[in-house]
């Protein structure tokens, strides 16, 4: 699949259609292997078409509630405060002014969209869990009222348990893979999961609705023994496992299909391979929607077409004589991480200031404002991460492969290793360490002081602090991303190594790879510290 990017909105179409057929394929499979464990005695076609219309409807609910939902990135949500807080202020704004311009900025309704996203999927789930429950494990030959309603309350509960899992574990956020494989062993490897966690799933399903079936009005369960009371428990656990791992299998298909690189290239050999074969991706990249699956498709297929070599071709089109198209590029990725590096300085902002330190350790490691807005920063750490592998793999092979000079003239270089290196210094910032530039008796083997404490006194506070913020999500997050610069850094480095030791001096190696100007994070004298730190092979 190679679009141009006025067929990209067709790409998605068509990975929509095909989970769709995919995803009926596999239910239809799944609901004929297990229907004579649950179906009735009676053999007449409606009671065998009926349910297994009503099957494909709620799969078709379910598949709704994937659309509304689904996004590459767990995008923030808004709290409960928040909505209050949003909705006070505009109430009393249309009672004081009147509604003159926007009643909410743009973030908050991003985040109350998503909210709202996410009470749909679990209303929605529960609709399709009762049709579900219907269909697989009611009688609908008989057509009797009090035991259908019975089983549809059930399978209600059923739905708002698994509506309410996703939506708490934020499944719908897309999991790119590590490695692209072939689509059916990609599906294969999650089937076991899926069984796994339907299994898990159901089981918790079949005790919260026992236990609220204790209240139900016994017209509603029918005179039965308890042999077929035990009977009835087994038949709905062994079904709503059937609806909860087709379920299972839908999501995780949605995840295959939506991850797969999509081609932004024109076929080889034609006319636009030979004239212009980046333009398709970059008009992908700058003229995508910012956070949307397009736009994390063509980062992908751009970091892919930098660090392998199975398309030299199209990289070698990127380092074209004029350097508009380089430049493009690397601006392209640059912005994420500027973005990225502002955003988590200001959710950090005075965070080593005494009185911060102290209101720290009365709360837990996710309890503070800070943590919350840098937990958000770190959102979007799969499309960070493709932006320093990109950036990393195009500099170092710039190296040789740049025949014009285009990134050295252009100064993406010096761009490119400022941005990195102010990147990796907020990160580390984030996780507990604070630099200061270097003086002449407080230098250490590593030429940097890193200074966890502002006040030599507070030792044992700042301790507690980061103790407490190595237990967070933030830190898991922050270590990863900083483990991805260091390596891209090192990348660099070692591309440039003979350059480098041939200019070792610190203010040859600051003219040469660290712009003028005020850099994102830190400053220029630091940032030529943390460089010969990478070139001495130190940094860590």
């Amino acid at each position: 699949m190679r679009p141009s990017f006025s067929s990209v909105p067709d790409v998605v179409k068509n990975r929509w259609l095909g989970f769709l057929i995919w995803q009926h394929i596999t239910a239809t499979s799944v609901y004929l292997l297990v229907s004579p464990f649950l179906g009735s005695s009676s053999t007449s076609f409606l009671a065998s078409l009926l349910p297994f219309l009503i099957f494909h409807l709620s799969l078709l609910l379910f598949s709704f509630s994937l659309f509304l939902t689904s996004s590459p990135y767990p995008e923030p949500s808004a709290s409960h405060t928040e909505l209050l807080g949003g909705l006070s202020r505009s109430f009393i704004k249309s009672l004081v002014g009147g509604f003159q311009g926007p009643s909410f900025h743009a973030e908050f309704r991003r985040r109350v969209g998503r909210t709202m996203r996410s009470l749909a999927l679990v209303v929605i789930c529960a609709a399709s869990g009762l049709l579900s429950a219907v269909a697989v494990c009611g009688d609908l030959e008989g057509f009797y009222c009090s035991a259908l309603v019975y089983v549809g309350l059930r399978g209600l509960i059923f739905g708002l348990v698994y509506g309410s899992y996703y939506v708490y574990k934020k499944r719908w956020a897309l999991q790119f893979p590590i490695v692209q494989r072939p689509l059916f062993f990609s599906f294969k490897i999650g089937l076991f999961s899926a069984l796994k966690q339907a299994v898990k799933l159901s089981v918790s399903a079949l005790i919260c609705s026992t236990l609220l079936s204790l209240f139900w009005s016994d017209h509603f369960k029918g005179g039965n023994t308890v042999g077929q009371l035990v009977i009835q428990q087994i038949r709905f656990l062994f079904g709503i496992s059937t609806v909860s791992f087709c379920w299972e299998i839908s999501r995780h298909l949605l995840e295959v299909l939506h991850t797969r690189r999509c081609l932004f290239a024109p076929a080889p050999g034609s006319a636009s391979a030979e004239s212009n074969p980046c333009e398709a991706l970059l008009e992908a990249l700058e003229q995508s929607s910012p956070g949307s699956l397009f736009q994390y498709l063509a980062y992908l297929d751009l970091c892919l077409v930098s660090e392998s070599d199975f398309e030299l071709w199209r990289r070698a089109a990127l380092f074209e004589e004029s350097g508009e198209t380089y430049r493009r590029v690397i601006s392209l990725c640059l912005r994420p991480l500027e973005q990225f590096t502002l955003g988590l300085t200001e959710a950090f902002e005075g965070l080593y200031s005494e009185k911060s330190i102290f209101s720290l350790q009365l709360r837990g490691p996710l309890d503070s404002p800070r943590d919350q807005g840098s937990h958000e920063a770190f959102d979007k750490l799969q499309l960070f991460s493709w932006c320093v592998r990109t950036i990393a793999a195009l500099t170092a092979r710039s190296h040789k492969e740049d025949r014009f000079g285009v990134a050295q003239l252009t100064g993406c270089n010096s761009a490119a290793v400022s941005t990195l290196l102010s990147c990796l210094l907020a990160v580390e910032f984030s996780m507990g360490k604070k630099p200061s530039p270097p003086s002449s008796h407080l230098i250490g083997p590593a030429s940097i002081k890193w200074a966890t404490t502002v006040q030599a006194g507070s030792r044992d506070v700042t301790a507690t602090v980061s103790s407490k913020r190595r237990s967070g999500v933030v830190y898991a997050r922050a270590f990863a991303m900083a483990d991805i610069l260091r390596t891209g850094i090192y990348q660099i480095v070692s591309a440039f190594e003979d350059d480098m030791v041939a200019n070792a001096k610190a203010s040859v190696l600051q003219k040469n790879w660290i712009p003028e100007g005020k850099p994102l994070y830190g400053t220029r004298e630091v940032l030529a510290q943390k460089l010969a730190l990478f070139q001495d092979y130190r940094a860590v």
